[in-house]
């Protein structure tokens, strides 16, 4: 049994580093594909299984920032980190900019093992309560988020369309709709509006983890904002890491390095508390989440110690991948024409999109990329666009409400 599980956990970090590095190749796609092939796999313990997919969704969220910082594709758990990485790219510093979500995310491993007792004891207890006030946290933020604006009117229109656009595509039949939407709002429009400008990419630094600091102040604000807003968003349904950034990073106001950090937190945060709310309360927020419920059908205390023990072991070796092949792509990336790495790049995102949605999707691409470009061009916070989920998100709660 000890073997299996090993070899299991092993393979899961090695497809989690796949999935991480592959835009539009998401934990999910191979979660499902595993629990529809259960039967093939009958000679394999369950809990081995469950340590595969555990493994691979933990390393996946330590390794999808890199194709975000380098190359501006996102994907649903990802695409804020364009804003400050793409930023520290064009700076010669995306290793750093990865180096730091690695922080964030190697941090979260100790929130998890700290949450884990609280969200036993507690979140059965909050969990109703925490449902009736989440609609009206994120409408005030939404108005914090537009306020804080020299100019209102932009701000205004930019979160208003994205917000339409987003409740349209989520109740379109549109397959797979995060992915074209995120990818025009954040990925697409950025890389369209880079070759406009014709960036080069600087010569890249490589430098020790020694010399990758941040302040100590900014490190426990990045810390305490993953706190605050990444155990809310596990166990609630229709909220994730996009909106525990911005509750983490508007209520304590972030530096581009502390904002980095606090992404890659929230990102492990919530996908690790994913799976201690399925013990808690047997409900999953995630894809790979809703895999393991399928397969083990009930969570007992000692398959949940196995899951605890492997988030920390997947942590720990995707902390050092990760940090390897960052620096795989610090040496090569200068070496690439950007125009063509962008076009190439964007004809990926335009294949995954074609796979992976349909023609819905591909409308909702260019109607995303379109809005995108328009925020950047316009001088709006990107920011902003974050409406095409929250919006969403409210008027799910409220309509469910009355």
């Amino acid at each position: 049994m000890l073997l299996e599980i090993i070899i299991a956990l092993l393979l899961g970090v090695a497809f989690g580093t796949f999935t991480g590095l592959m835009p539009g190749i998401h934990i999910n796609l191979v979660a499902v594909l595993l629990v529809s092939s259960l039967a093939t796999f009958g000679f394999v313990p369950l809990i081995a299984l469950v340590v595969f997919i555990v493994s691979m969704a933990i390393t996946h969220t330590f390794l999808d920032f890199i194709p975000s910082v380098f190359f501006g594709a996102p994907e649903e758990d990802t695409f804020l980190s364009i804003l400050p990485g793409h930023q520290m790219l064009k700076e010669g510093k995306a290793h750093e900019a990865v180096v730091l979500t690695l922080y964030g995310s190697i941090t979260a491993i100790l929130i998890i093992l700290i949450f884990t007792p609280v969200f036993i004891y507690i979140i059965p207890t909050i969990y109703n309560a925490a449902r009736l006030i989440l609609p009206f946290i994120l409408v005030f933020l939404s108005l914090y988020l537009i306020l804080r604006e020299e100019k209102i009117l932009l701000p205004l229109v930019v979160f208003a369309l994205s917000g339409f656009l987003g409740f349209a595509t989520l109740n379109l039949p549109v397959k797979q709709p995060l992915l074209p939407l995120l990818t025009g709002l954040f990925g697409y429009s950025a890389i369209i509006v880079s070759l406009k400008d014709k960036i080069k990419i600087p010569k890249q630094e490589i430098s020790s983890l020694k010399k990758i600091r941040i302040p100590k102040k900014e490190f426990l604000k990045a810390t305490f904002g993953s706190i605050i807003s990444a155990p809310l968003c596990s166990f609630l349904p229709g909220v994730g890491s996009g909106h525990a950034a911005i509750i983490g990073s508007e209520f304590l106001e972030q530096s581009k390095k502390g904002f980095l950090v606090l992404l890659g937190a929230i990102n492990t945060i919530v996908m690790g508390l994913g799976f201690v709310t399925l013990f808690a309360i047997g409900r999953a927020r995630s894809g790979a989440a809703v895999a393991v419920r399928d397969i083990l059908k009930e969570i007992t205390l000692t398959d949940l110690t196995i899951i605890t023990t492997t988030i920390i072991i997947s942590g720990i070796l995707a902390f050092i991948i990760g940090i390897n092949i960052s620096k795989i792509f610090t040496r090569y990336v200068t070496k690439i024409n950007y125009r063509i790495l962008s076009i190439t790049v964007l004809t990926i995102l335009l294949i995954i999109t074609l796979i992976f949605s349909n023609p819905l999707g591909l409308l909702t691409l260019i109607t995303s990329t379109a809005l995108g470009v328009f925020c950047i061009l316009s001088g709006a916070r990107r920011i902003n666009l974050m409406g095409s989920l929250i919006v969403p998100v409210v008027l799910f709660y409220l309509f469910n409400l009355s």
